[in-house]
């Protein structure tokens, strides 16, 4: 019999990725691993990986309960309110409305675009687009380049342009439209559908977004020479279409920082840890996701809506009524709508980093 008033252990999927990485997961799972083609891990995820030539692994990318093996998209669908909230599923259905992955880069990923809302709904029929946000975890530096990361269009870019930068596949140039951003961890970015972006070599970092797969692509190779295929350019739209998806905004370098570059802010201390805001819905109502950091304990009063939990790092067990379950680094949970109380529990000497995540503003 499913429960709905308990923490549930999910596993830790991986997805394929046309872009090289992967290596710093498996160092935070414990493991040895060269860089590869699996450079993403998937949390919360009721969400196929689109790639082109692996359409027959359906579940790819999908999250299951680690105790059955049970897909977490069939747990939500036997009972939509108790999973999700009331609230939430009177507005989304039994979709949880976000994403979350960590995504370690060791190339830079090719120059891309994810469609907001509206042009979702006209060119994909989805009521969903794909806002995301970054919050920086750590990185290496490649080629001796520091982590960094592209986004927004530099003043004066236009659709010809870029289209024609496309058509010559002139990379540099398309690099050269785009403000380039060192990193470090803490940062926070803001990558509202419609802004070109891409995300530099070197980086890794916690990603959550809306949930769909959606990427338009303007590299046919990526760094590493693995050829982009045309659907995972245009994905189904053709290369004129595609270019639909960009908003060719007239903004200042300050101006870009400005609106997308978010501060972590505190918004709750205990004796025995704190809470910290990485984004929240004033600055989108796509997703909100907060920082929990537990040198001894910490109480999280639950809302009637559910979230998710990933251990960045530490030890200790999670208390939820009568029950005990361990936390260690790369844990994932989903928090059912029906918990009300939880409490993160470190142990002695292993100081507990979790972030916690929600779905869109309800």
């Amino acid at each position: 019999m499913m429960r709905y008033d308990r923490p549930v252990l999910l596993d830790n999927p991986r997805a394929w990725r046309t872009y090289l990485g992967g290596s710093m997961l498996s160092a935070l799972h414990g493991e040895t691993g060269e860089d590869g083609h699996f450079p993403e891990e998937w949390i919360l995820s009721v969400v196929s990986a689109r790639n082109a030539g692996r359409e027959h692994i359906a579940d790819e990318g999908l999250s299951h309960l680690a105790a059955t093996g049970e897909t977490l998209k069939a747990y939500i669908e036997a009972n939509p309110t108790a999973a999700l909230g009331e609230a939430h599923t009177a507005r989304y259905g039994a979709q949880p409305g976000m994403l979350l992955k960590l995504i370690d880069a060791a190339e830079r990923l090719t120059v891309q675009v994810h469609p907001d809302r509206e042009t979702a709904m006209a060119l994909f029929h989805s009521p969903f687009g794909k806002t995301e946000c970054w919050h920086i975890l750590g990185g290496r530096t490649v080629n001796g380049e520091k982590p960094c990361v592209y986004f927004g269009f530099r003043q004066g870019t236009t659709r010809e342009q870029w289209k024609r930068l496309f058509d010559q596949q002139d990379i540099p140039g398309m690099l050269d439209c785009l403000y380039r951003f060192e990193v470090q961890p803490g940062d926070t970015l803001l990558i509202e559908g419609g802004v070109p972006h891409a995300i530099g070599a070197g980086c890794l970092l916690a990603e959550i977004q809306e949930p769909t797969d959606y990427t338009i692509r303007v590299e046919r190779v990526t760094p590493s020479g693995f050829p982009v295929a045309d659907s995972m350019c245009h994905q189904g739209l053709g290369f004129e279409r595609m270019f639909d998806c960009f908003h060719y905004d007239n903004l200042t370098r300050e101006q870009v920082r400005d609106r997308w570059l978010i501060p972590m802010r505190a918004l709750e201390r205990q004796a025995g840890g704190e809470i910290r805001a990485v984004v929240q819905y004033t600055d989108t109502p796509m997703f909100r996701m907060n920082r929990l950091e537990v040198w001894d304990a910490l109480d999280l009063n639950c809302g009637p809506e559910f979230s998710g939990l990933y251990v960045l790092s530490g030890e200790g067990e999670l208390v939820c009524a009568d029950s005990h379950q361990p936390l260690c680094t790369a844990q994932q949970y989903l928090i059912p709508a029906g918990v009300r109380q939880l409490r993160l529990q470190a142990k002695p000497g292993k100081p507990l980093t979790v972030l916690q995540c929600f779905g869109p503003k309800p």
